[in-house]
């Protein structure tokens, strides 16, 4: 890294104003961020601005943060032997451009709300945002796997990257060991190159080694017309039904067996009940590898969704996590992940699913059960204050971290993950597919441009950068006409993201079948990636370009 090689920006534009006075040095292919003007810390309930020395240090009292070259990125590397270390904060002098727009992403699946904005009062942007002055676009993250939790705060005169070290409500106890807690890289738009594809193309610098699925994925899953009322022949049937309208012999589609197989607890038994014991099926299923086999000999992979931190009705308290808002209903006690107890059942679940001879495992409420919030309510902290898990020498991150690598070593190279409720920044490099909005649904049309539209619009950059997108079902029920439906259809086939179909037997017509029939085939190969046109100005993007063509929809 050449420090004398500066980036030459237009000074006519706003973001060559925001970039020039970060000030970056680039070397080959690599753009790096300059040190920060100022370093600050938080113990507890209070923050402290850090002295630097030696250029890269920065200290108070036994406090110390070092930044420091890594490649093509900075390392932020942070000690504290004797003191709870609750957050770091980084900031950089520049002015904001009155004209420019920003977009942050989310900390998990995203909830409707991903839009370029004007106003960055307050704003939180996880884990990487990009700034738009209608000419270029900056880009600022941190790469994938981070230690901490990070976002990225702006406002007029100054920009920001917080690094969260909590270890769940409290701060982390490092002890004698230092947390690399995060590498921040950063880039600009090439020549030509529009938001969209630049985001795309950052994405890959932030995660430089995604775990990929060997084909496009798509398939089928039960949830948005059997909410849980499925059963052995449900399954064995619409697998059935849907297997005649898949046409691609080489990439066969995968059946998602959702909620309602696993054992009920007693609290609330039946139909509708909750399980508790992803061990074993219920009496609506009973044999989990004589359904995997009837998928398979229908033509289809079989999957299945599972609630890895979900406790036994009955368990020891000794294993489960600290009761706090929104992880305190007796019903559905968590267990700690950070116990290995803990660990090793869920690492023996995925000996199960293997034996059984499924191939793709969806796992859920790992974010909710470990912080007891969903990501739209993350907006003062990540979770409650003044509470750990059993261990307390790692950053919620590290402990988030170790569940996804447990989770991945035990399904090996023989399962497909898809993360749902996982830490989207988190996930990439560890499981080939994210869930990457909130639910879909089959009973409310609204629902569906809200959460699938936008997270698809606005997280398709992430496709096979960090992982396969997952935009979510097309719930295909008798409650929600066809003609809207088969857009969020034609959308997802094209996009060259991941297809899930929700078909509610009794809405399968003629018409129904013959589009889902195209789409499937269309999923099954490897298309260019779509791209919302009027994603900067629209938060449902109606305009895209699909395959070369520009597509038109109406989500009204």
């Amino acid at each position: 890294m050449q420090r004398r090689h500066f980036l030459q920006f237009s000074a006519t534009t706003a973001v060559a104003v925001l970039l020039s006075r970060v000030t970056y040095a680039t070397s080959a292919q690599t753009t790096a961020i300059n040190l920060p003007n100022e370093v600050w810390a938080q113990s507890g309930d209070e923050w402290f601005q850090l002295k630097g020395s030696n250029g890269s240090k920065f200290s108070y009292q036994d406090i110390e943060v070092t930044v420091k070259t890594n490649g093509n990125a900075k390392g932020v590397y942070v000690t504290s032997p004797t003191v709870q270390l609750n957050a770091v904060r980084l900031k950089w002098a520049h002015n904001m451009p009155s004209n420019a727009l920003f977009l942050g992403d989310h900390w998990e699946r995203s909830y409707g709300d991903l839009q370029w904005k004007t106003n960055t009062s307050g704003v939180k942007n996880p884990w990487y945002v990009l700034i738009h002055d209608t000419k270029q676009t900056a880009c600022f993250g941190v790469k994938t796997g981070t230690n901490s939790i990070c976002w990225w705060g702006l406002s007029n005169d100054s920009l920001e990257l917080t690094l969260d070290t909590h270890s769940g409500g409290n701060g982390v106890m490092l002890g004698n060991r230092t947390l690399h807690a995060a590498d921040i890289v950063t880039t600009q738009n090439k020549s030509g190159e529009s938001p969209f594809q630049a985001d795309h193309r950052f994405c890959g610098i932030m995660c430089e080694k995604p775990r990929l699925p060997k084909q496009p994925v798509y398939g089928i899953n039960d949830w948005y017309f059997a909410y849980g009322r499925n059963n052995f022949d449900l399954i064995k049937q619409t697998t059935a039904a849907m297997s005649e309208l898949v046409t691609d012999t080489h990439n066969k589609p995968f059946s998602v067996i959702d909620a309602g197989w696993a054992t009920y607890s007693p609290y609330l038994p039946g139909d509708g009940g909750w399980n508790d014991d992803f061990s074993k099926p219920n009496d609506k299923f009973k044999d989990m590898h004589l359904l995997g086999d009837e998928i398979k000999k229908s033509g289809m992979r079989p999957g299945l969704w599972m609630r890895p931190l979900c406790a036994r009705h009955d368990e020891k308290p000794s294993l489960l996590a600290p009761k706090i808002k929104g992880r305190n209903n007796p019903k559905n006690p968590v267990l700690d992940p950070t116990i290995p107890e803990n660990v090793a059942r869920i690492k023996r679940n995925f000996d199960f699913y293997k034996d059984w001879g499924y191939e793709m495992v969806k796992h859920d409420f790992s974010t909710y059960d470990i912080t007891g919030r969903w990501g739209f309510a993350m907006k003062d902290s990540i979770t409650e204050p003044g509470w750990n898990f059993n261990d307390r020498s790692k950053t919620t991150v590290e402990i988030i971290l170790d569940l996804y690598r447990n989770i991945r070593d035990a399904a090996g190279d023989g399962i497909y993950i898809i993360g749902c409720n996982t830490m989207s920044h988190l996930s990439a490099g560890i499981f080939e597919l994210c869930r990457i909005g909130d639910d879909t649904s089959g009973n409310e049309w609204d629902r569906t441009p809200k959460m699938g539209v936008n997270t698809l619009g606005f997280r398709l950059p992430q496709h096979n950068k960090f992982y396969a997108v997952d935009g979510d079902c097309v719930g295909l029920t008798t409650k929600i006409e066809w003609s809207r439906n088969k857009q969020w259809l034609d959308l997802l086939a094209q996009s060259g993201a991941p297809l899930f179909i929700s078909a509610q037997p009794e809405a399968m017509g003629e018409a129904q079948k013959a589009a889902i029939k195209i789409a499937f085939a269309q999923a099954a190969k490897v298309q260019p990636l779509g791209e919302p046109l009027d994603w900067m100005t629209n938060l449902q993007p109606k305009k895209w370009k699909l395959n070369g063509k520009t597509v038109d929809f109406d989500w009204s």
